[in-house]
C-alpha cells in the first residue's frame, strides 16, 4: 500500500479541526508490521449560518460536527472557512 502524497492526504481534511489521513501499522502477535491508513470519519453537511441567512455545504469531521453544534455555526466565520 502506498502511503500516498500531501494532495490525497487533504482530500479528507475536516474544515473545522484540519485532521487528515494518518498512516501507521498493523503489529501482529509475531510483531510483523504491515502498512494501514487512519482514515477520517468524514461527514459532508449543510448548515444553516444564520448570519448570512442561507445554508452552506462543508466537510466535517464527527469531531468537528461536535464543535461546529457546541460553538454554533457562524464559528465557520471566525475560522474563514466561507
Amino acid at each position: 500500500m502506498k502511503t500516498g502524497t500531501t494532495a490525497q492526504r487533504t482530500k479528507r481534511k475536516c474544515s473545522v479541526t484540519g485532521r487528515i489521513t494518518g498512516f501507521g501499522h498493523n503489529v501482529a502477535h509475531c510483531n510483523k508490521k504491515t502498512k494501514r491508513v487512519f482514515q477520517v470519519n468524514m461527514i459532508e453537511k449543510r448548515v444553516w449560518v444564520p448570519s448570512l441567512a442561507r445554508f452552506v455545504r462543508v466537510k466535517l469531521s464527527a469531531r468537528g460536527l461536535k464543535t461546529l453544534d457546541k460553538n454554533g455555526a457562524d464559528y465557520l466565520l471566525t475560522l474563514g472557512v466561507i
